[in-house]
């Protein structure tokens, strides 16, 4: 059927391009979410095929959007939740296509070729903007903190363009130097380096905490000894050879591990969070309420880190999460992740093709690193990068429902 062919013809490219759209601009991508997405819905009704995604996952997410529906009964303001609800339908859209029609080896790789090829500009990008001062996509302004300049590339921030390299960089580092060979590691290990790079030149701690998480459990995983003795040499070397501005800067702060990682503004918004969550515990304040609701829930004893807005995100998703849908809808949330990691692990033991294990492994990292830049980045509700960490979800699960069909499981 010529429909079904078209069909399958614009899922399949719209989910290649997504990751590299990124990129570029968000519109972009939300034009190919919205492409496949609509193809997907329609695809469905014509052939009437019964989902085959992980039945548990499902669940799991289910009860993580049945939490935050009904955190809605304490929302101050309906509307706004409404907005988040459609936002987690957003969500399971983008991973439920991904598992669903992502096709074979083949179309993993092109996206990783997209992928590559959306590290590449951004990095290219970051360094146009240190020598002239904008980038070129979206003319952004290079911005400066404590004396050195933070490159955003065509991001709003640099803790986001730092978000956007952690995530995917590693899954391009796994398959580089664990699978590639001959001039196609060559050209890949290019990219994985400039990748590294623009987590660099992005300061964002968290960031760069999370890659480094990524890459020493790859280097782990894989049984590489050289790289991971190389990885702890760079921790204990790096506050030596660290820029003077930022040593200075931790002798500022009296060497406080806290302050350094999280800057005293960000301690004053973790404790008010924590009164906020614990005047409701259990179902929270509200979903997509949290910078309505921040404001009640300031305290003077918190505030004696620094002074914040009365409407902020809190630059640590579990704890945004917490506020907003309660310890419930957390426990939700965790329970979601634990089957995904618990698939992709399966998915690298059970294959017996090493592209796949090497694929899934190296997506684990780079959750890994997506979810530890959350501890100090509201990474699960920035709408320019989020759709990344669902994209990556919607792969490992993808790679599950392929080793069933290669074992003949379904």
């Amino acid at each position: 059927m010529k429909l079904l062919e078209f069909l399958d013809f614009i899922i399949y490219w719209s989910i290649v391009m997504m990751p590299f759209s990124v990129a570029i601009a968000p519109g972009i991508a939300n034009t190919f979410i919205a492409i496949f997405v609509i193809a997907f819905i329609i695809k469905k009704f014509i052939t009437r095929k019964p989902l085959s995604t992980d039945r548990l996952t499902l669940l799991f997410f289910g009860l993580f959007f049945a939490a935050s529906v009904i955190s809605i009964i304490n929302s101050v303001n309906y509307n706004s939740s409404f907005q988040g609800v459609i936002k987690l339908f957003k969500y399971i859209l983008i991973f439920l296509v991904c598992s669903e029609e992502i096709k074979d080896k083949q179309h993993i790789k092109r996206i990783v070729i997209a992928i590559c090829s959306g590290i590449f500009l951004v990095a290219v990008d970051a360094l146009w903007q240190l020598a002239f001062g904008y980038d070129f996509i979206h003319h952004v302004k290079l911005q400066f903190a404590i004396g050195l300049p933070r490159p955003t590339a065509a991001f709003p921030n640099c803790n986001v363009l730092g978000i956007y390299m952690a995530a995917l960089t590693p899954l391009i580092f796994g398959v580089t130097f664990f699978y590639m060979k001959g001039r196609g590691k060559l050209l890949m290990s290019f990219v994985s380096v400039l990748g590294l790079l623009g987590v660099y030149l992005s300061l964002s701690r968290g960031a760069g905490l999370g890659i480094y998480l990524a890459i020493l459990f790859l280097s782990i995983v894989n049984k590489k000894r050289i790289l991971t003795l190389i990885l702890v040499g760079i921790l204990v070397i790096f506050p030596f050879v660290m820029p003077k501005n930022i040593k200075q800067w931790a002798k500022d702060v009296h060497y406080n591990p806290l302050v350094f990682m999280c800057n005293p503004d960000r301690i004053s918004i973790y404790n008010n969070t924590l009164n906020m969550i614990k005047h409701h515990p259990v179902i929270g304040v509200g979903l997509n309420t949290f910078s309505l609701n921040y404001g009640k829930y300031k305290t003077e004893a918190a505030e004696k880190y620094a002074h914040t807005p009365d409407t902020i995100y809190a630059h640590d998703a579990y704890l945004q999460m917490a506020g907003e849908i309660g310890l419930l809808g957390l426990l939700t949330f965790i329970l979601f992740l634990s089957r995904i990691f618990g698939l992709a692990f399966n998915a690298s033991r059970k294959s017996s093709d090493e592209y796949f294990k090497i694929i899934a492994v190296s997506l684990i990292a780079s959750l890994i690193a997506f979810l530890t830049n959350s501890l100090t980045e509201t990474t699960l509700y920035h709408p320019r990068v989020v759709m990344i960490f669902w994209f990556l979800i919607g792969v490992c699960l993808s790679l599950n429902r392929l080793g069933k069909e290669a074992r003949g499981d379904l």
